[in-house]
């Protein structure tokens, strides 16, 4: 799972101008014949980045520069932009443990998840990375790939500040048809229907179409 690759150019830059960038990207090993995971590859084709995985004790990391990073739309739909928020993987999870970790009964998230004091100041720093000037209530500070797919809890990379959907009611909290979309990748790599590696591409790729991408929609 930490076997190194060639770092993809976006992703090494930042590694060189934010201070506490924790690793440069690593691939993930090749499919074997003992079922291991196929690498998951980024927008751009190059390999996720794997980040640091669950921690004791989180701590604020550093963000891109205010300004630096610019969503896309798709149908209205805000996407991240794929220089600052390529997204990371967890170590910590792989094909061959999914039933101990993410498919497990009982749950994986909360026991992964930073706690709100960390994610609270990262968001904030994140809102000015992405100009984003809405109402913080209404936006999510999100994981580009889930904790429920695997995504790196802490990672930067995997972090960004997520607007409402169209027709959002400002004030209203977060309520954003991302999360739908997840949540069924998940169910569908518990199931075997697809390769947690592959739910991973979907998702950093384009979560708009990431269920009709795998044939689940």
């Amino acid at each position: 799972m930490r076997s190194t690759s060639r770092a993809a150019g976006p992703a090494l830059l930042a590694c060189l101008f934010l201070t506490g960038c924790s690793s440069v990207p690593l691939a993930v090993p090749d499919v074997s014949s003992s079922g291991a995971a196929a690498p998951a590859v980024s927008a751009s084709g190059a390999a996720i980045a794997v980040g640091a995985g669950p921690q004791k004790h989180y701590t604020v990391q550093e963000q891109p520069a205010a300004g630096s990073c610019h969503y896309r739309y798709e149908k209205g739909e805000p996407l991240e932009d794929p220089t600052c928020t390529p997204g990371a993987i967890s170590p910590a999870v792989t094909q061959t443990n999914l039933k101990s970790t993410i498919c497990r009964k009982g749950g994986y998230t909360s026991g992964v998840r930073p706690p709100a004091y960390v994610t609270g100041k990262e968001k904030k720093l994140n809102a000015a990375s992405y100009g984003y000037t809405g109402s913080m209530s209404d936006a999510e500070y999100d994981h580009l790939i889930s904790l429920q797919l695997g995504g790196d809890p802490n990672d930067y990379r995997n972090l960004w500040v997520e607007p409402a959907d169209p027709g959002h009611k400002e004030g209203s909290g977060v309520n954003n048809d991302k999360d739908p979309v997840e949540t069924k990748l998940h169910t569908a790599v518990c199931a075997g229907k697809v390769t947690l590696a592959q739910a991973q591409q979907a998702i950093v790729t384009d979560w708009t179409t990431a269920l009709t991408a795998l044939g689940l929609h």
